[in-house]
């Protein structure tokens, strides 16, 4: 495992923390349009995701890619996470990732 450049777990208020940094984060996919997917945040709010999704993309995916904007990250891997998922879960994995436990997380 390459634990060189580690992706943070975010949401979108967390982006904003990340600019120019490898993140990671789940969103429901919304919408696709000119070349970005449209997707909802485990804390509710909007993200768009620049790149080329999967070809059959579920309604959750995980991104991983670099935050080039407070609400925006440019993709490097796309997971088809599925058509239902615990977001309050996630999201509270994405606290804990950046909160006092932040040591626990690469």
């Amino acid at each position: 495992m390459d634990t060189s450049n580690p992706a943070v777990f975010v949401n979108a208020e967390l982006l904003r923390l990340y600019v120019g940094r490898r993140v990671r984060a789940l969103i429901q996919v919304i919408r696709s349009e000119n070349g970005a997917v449209v997707g909802k945040s485990t804390d509710d709010s909007q993200i768009v995701v620049k790149g080329s999704p999967p070809r059959a993309p579920t309604t959750f995916v995980e991104v991983i890619g670099i935050a080039d904007g407070d609400k925006s990250i440019r993709a490097e891997m796309w997971t088809n996470f599925g058509d239902a998922i615990d977001t309050h879960n996630y999201n509270q994995l994405c606290q804990l990732a950046n909160g006092e436990f932040k040591h626990l997380f690469i």
